[in-house]
């Protein structure tokens, strides 16, 4: 039945669209424990206090789930065909060119949690998205979909890494998956390309020092000692991606959801900079850009333009 089981998910999670499936036993996550308490104890988690909660959790998906025993891992591929034509216009993270990802897989998670509790039997379970406390990219690299790589990204050798992170926590035993060898060599590219040297050493991400990290998370003003760094990201920043060997192999997304919206990459310099509240409203509906607001937006604008 593992077996049977097995297959099954893999199957329909390739059907719903997912790019790549991993299994991992649930269990605690002891290699990840020293290194995330050291990390938080550093304040590389700058004010994303959430962080810090729910510490346990973190490590031991049994405590989300009871009776858990298998984390089953998924990886969707966002990578846009196109990008911002404009060379000089405030660029956005590519995993902001479509709809909000945590709708889309949400979606397809619970779709997938039904088609497991209709042919397998009764499964108890939790979907997640990103949104609560998960490792996820510990168990996607543990059930093998990639490697975390020197800048802390999930790396898959065929496909690289745009993609989003997902999991199903179940109480059903699974067929576990093998991790995979860690290919990033000497290569050093993703920590010498960093505009504010985020990548304080290999396989350690400063998040506090990080522009995602202030073009998303950070509520208040930005450091002056920051001008002239951000390489003209408003939101989110892709640098580390970009020049990872790795994603010459990324291919364009076949999710619909995540194609460029209308009129986006068509935005030039001027038009963001003039951007209004109601545009704002049009272009990045269901958007990952909302969650920086209207204003937020215009406060990373402002940022840019007195650099």
């Amino acid at each position: 039945m593992t077996s049977t089981a097995t297959s099954l998910i893999k199957s329909e999670a390739k059907r719903l669209g997912f790019s790549h499936t991993g299994i991992s036993s649930a269990c605690f996550l002891e290699q990840e424990a020293p290194r995330l308490e050291k990390w938080l104890k550093n304040n590389m988690h700058g004010n994303m206090s959430y962080m810090e909660r729910n510490f346990d959790k973190r490590l031991d998906p049994r405590l989300l789930v009871d009776g858990a025993k298998s984390v089953v891992s998924f990886v969707l591929n966002y990578f846009p065909e196109a990008k911002q034509i404009d060379p000089e216009a405030p660029k956005i993270s590519r995993y902001a060119y479509g709809k909000d990802y945590h709708q889309v897989i949400k979606e397809k998670l619970f779709q997938l949690l039904n088609f497991i509790r209709e042919n397998i039997g009764e499964v108890n379970g939790r979907a997640f998205v990103d949104s609560a406390p998960v490792l996820d990219k510990a168990w996607a690299q543990k059930s093998g979909l990639g490697w975390i790589g020197k800048n802390s990204n999930l790396i898959n050798p065929k496909n690289g890494s745009y993609f989003f992170i997902a999991e199903l926590i179940l109480d059903i035993e699974l067929e576990p998956d093998l991790p995979i060898t860690d290919y990033c060599g000497t290569c050093t590219k993703c920590i010498d390309a960093c505009p504010t040297q985020a990548i304080i050493k290999p396989y350690v991400v400063d998040g506090s020092k990080c522009i995602s990290y202030f073009t998303i998370e950070l509520k208040d003003a930005f450091p002056e000692s920051l001008k002239n760094n951000f390489d003209d990201w408003v939101f989110g920043c892709d640098v580390c991606q970009e020049v990872c060997p790795w994603n010459r192999f990324s291919k364009p997304t076949q999710e619909p959801a995540f194609h460029p919206r209308e009129g986006l990459l068509e935005m030039s310099k001027s038009d963001w900079h003039e951007i209004t509240e109601d545009v704002f409203n049009k272009v990045f509906k269901d958007s990952a850009v909302q969650r920086t607001g209207f204003e937020g937006l215009k406060r990373n604008l402002e940022f840019l333009k007195n650099q």
